[in-house]
C-alpha cells in the first residue's frame, strides 16, 4: 500500500456535506464530475452523500475497511457486515431502497483493506477497482491494497533495571591489564618453541599449571630447567641399589617337616 493510499478506516453516510462530522471526508463529486447527490433513490427526499475517514500513512492502531457492499432493504444483513453510520442519525421508520454495508477487520488480521471509494455512472468502468453495488443513479466502487502491519516500538530498559544484577560486582569484572599482560607471557613461555627440536615443555600435557602455581617461572624456553638437579649415572645406582638381602634369605629357608 503506497504512502498516500492509507485505509479506511470507517465509510458511512451524510444527509449533506454540512453534516459531515470532523475526521471525515465528504466525496462531492464522481469520477466524471458530477455531483455525487445520492438522490431519492436513497430513499430521501434532499438525497445525500458518501463520506469516508482514513488513517495516516502508517496503519492505524483501530480497525480498518475491509470490503464495502450495497444491497437492497430485502437482502439479509451479510455476516461481518454492519450497517454504515448516516449522519445525522437517521429517523425511525424511514425506509430506503438500498443499504450499505461496512466490512471491519482489526490491523493485525487484515491483509488487505478498502484505501479509495469513487462513484461513477453505471455505465462507466474503472480499472482497478472493485465494483459494490449501485446506489441512486450511480456505481460505487471501491480500491483494495494490501495492509501495512503496525510496526511495534523497541522496549527501552530504564536506568534501575540495567542496575539490577544478580551477580556480585566482583564477579566478571575485567582484569586488570598488567595481571592480563603478565598470564600471557606465562602462558607463551609454557608453550615456547624456539629450541632445535621444535617442542615445548608442555607438549603432551593435556592440562596447564594455574596462575597462582606458576610463579617460579619466568619468560624463555630455559625457565624450566632452573630448578633441576641433574644426576649422573654412578649417582642414581647409588640412591637406589637394592640388594634384595631379605627376599634372599627367606627364599633359602627351607619349609617347616611335616609330622
Amino acid at each position: 500500500m503506497a504512502e498516500d493510499e492509507p485505509p479506511l478506516t470507517g465509510v458511512a453516510w451524510a444527509a449533506s456535506p454540512e453534516a459531515v462530522p470532523a475526521g471525515w471526508t465528504v466525496i462531492g463529486v464522481t469520477v466524471e464530475g458530477a455531483a455525487a447527490n445520492l438522490g431519492k433513490g436513497f430513499g430521501l427526499k434532499s438525497g445525500g452523500y458518501l463520506c469516508v475517514s482514513s488513517g495516516r500513512a502508517q496503519a492505524p492502531p483501530g480497525p480498518v475497511v475491509t470490503d464495502v457492499l450495497v444491497l437492497s432493504d430485502r437482502s439479509p444483513q451479510p455476516a461481518g457486515y454492519a450497517r454504515a453510520p448516516e449522519f445525522p442519525e437517521p429517523r425511525p421508520g424511514g425506509s430506503r431502497k438500498k443499504r450499505l454495508y461496512v466490512k471491519l477487520q482489526p490491523v493485525g488480521a487484515a491483509d488487505t483493506a478498502v484505501v479509495d471509494i469513487k462513484l461513477s455512472s453505471k455505465s462507466k468502468t474503472l480499472p482497478y477497482y472493485t465494483r459494490a453495488g449501485e446506489m441512486g443513479n450511480f456505481a460505487i466502487w471501491c480500491k483494495k491494497g494490501p495492509v501495512l502491519k503496525p510496526v511495534p516500538k523497541p522496549r527501552s530498559i530504564s536506568t534501575g533495571l540495567k542496575q539490577l544484577s544478580l551477580q556480585s560486582s566482583d564477579y566478571g569484572a575485567p582484569a586488570a591489564p598488567c595481571s592480563i599482560k603478565r598470564a600471557a607471557s606465562q602462558h607463551e613461555a609454557l608453550y615456547d618453541t624456539s629450541n632445535i627440536y621444535g617442542l615445548s615443555a608442555m607438549d603432551g600435557v593435556p592440562f596447564t599449571l594455574h596462575p597462582k602455581f606458576d610463579t617460579r617461572l619466568s619468560t624463555g624456553s630455559n625457565a624450566l630447567l632452573t630448578d633441576l638437579n641433574v644426576k649422573s649415572l654412578a649417582d642414581i645406582e647409588a640412591e637406589y641399589n637394592y640388594a634384595f638381602v631379605v627376599e634372599k634369605t627367606a627364599a633359602a629357608r627351607l619349609p617347616p617337616s611335616v609330622c
